[in-house]
């Protein structure tokens, strides 16, 4: 009962926080090294599936209508800044992964990502305020989306959404929801893309045999439900409000992470 638990609150997690700017795999790193348990990498990346299914639902219609409509101007452009902010990311996460990098497995560089991204969150929105109401995606900001969605993946604690919305918003679609949406929208390849990779090299180091599924399917349910429920909640949200709070919370979470776990842990 006690494992069920650990799994229903890693789905929760992971849920709310995949595509809030606060980083799902930071928290997911610190609540499974304070006391809900390590999970295999296949488990993540399952409850991560979830996540992006709720992404995917929620914005069915949008990706139904520039697929069926791509004839239309706006939509091909649209659908072509897409596609290049997804190919800048999926050709720096190869580079990055021939040179055999490895994500940290410790919280301190966690809490630093959390405190440095928070404040760049606060100048960000600062100076995204002082700029005019901008829906437009221009082609400088689905390049630097793009570089900034790998950027986000090197460095846990920055929050993949966080570091692309805010992006965006500072490269000129200053508007709150129309950066979101094009971060949204990108962020749903990538995330497929970098599960289905995950999950290929599960199954060929076998890592399936010895999985428990029952867990497994229980996190991608609640990680599905939560995480709908979250992203609808956020895009209602940002259409009267600022990011400060999201920033406040990330500040504080990482001062306390690093005042409190011991040096290097």
């Amino acid at each position: 009962m006690t494992d069920l638990i650990h799994v229903i609150l890693l789905g929760i997690i992971e849920g709310v926080t995949e595509f809030l700017p606060i980083s799902s795999t930071g928290h997911l790193l610190i609540a499974e090294k304070f006391g809900l348990g390590e999970r295999s990498d296949l488990f993540n990346v399952g409850i991560q599936a979830g996540a992006i299914l709720a992404v995917t639902l929620i914005y069915w219609s949008r990706i139904w209508q520039l697929f069926t409509q791509w004839r239309d101007p706006a939509n091909r452009d649209y659908l072509a800044k897409l596609f290049v902010a997804f190919t800048i990311t999926a050709v720096l996460g190869l580079v990055v992964t021939h040179y055999g990098f490895k994500l940290p497995e410790t919280v301190t560089p966690v809490a630093w990502a959390l405190v440095i991204g928070g404040f760049w969150m606060l100048g960000a929105e600062a100076l995204a305020a002082k700029q005019v109401d901008r829906t437009q995606v221009t082609w400088r900001v689905a390049i630097l989306v793009g570089i900034a969605q790998m950027v986000a993946g090197i460095f846990p604690g920055t929050s993949r959404s966080g570091a692309t919305i805010f992006t965006a918003m500072l490269a000129g679609t200053s508007n709150r929801a129309a950066a979101t949406e094009f971060a949204f929208l990108v962020g749903i390849p990538t995330m497929y893309a970098a599960t289905g990779y995950e999950l290929l090299k599960v199954l060929k180091e076998g890592g399936v045999a010895h999985e428990d599924w029952s867990a497994l399917i229980v996190g991608f349910v609640v990680s599905l439900i939560v995480g709908f429920i979250a992203v609808k909640w956020l895009l209602g949200y940002i259409r009267t409000h600022r990011f400060t709070w999201f920033a406040i919370y990330r500040i504080v979470l990482g001062i306390a992470l690093l005042l409190l776990i011991p040096a290097g842990a």
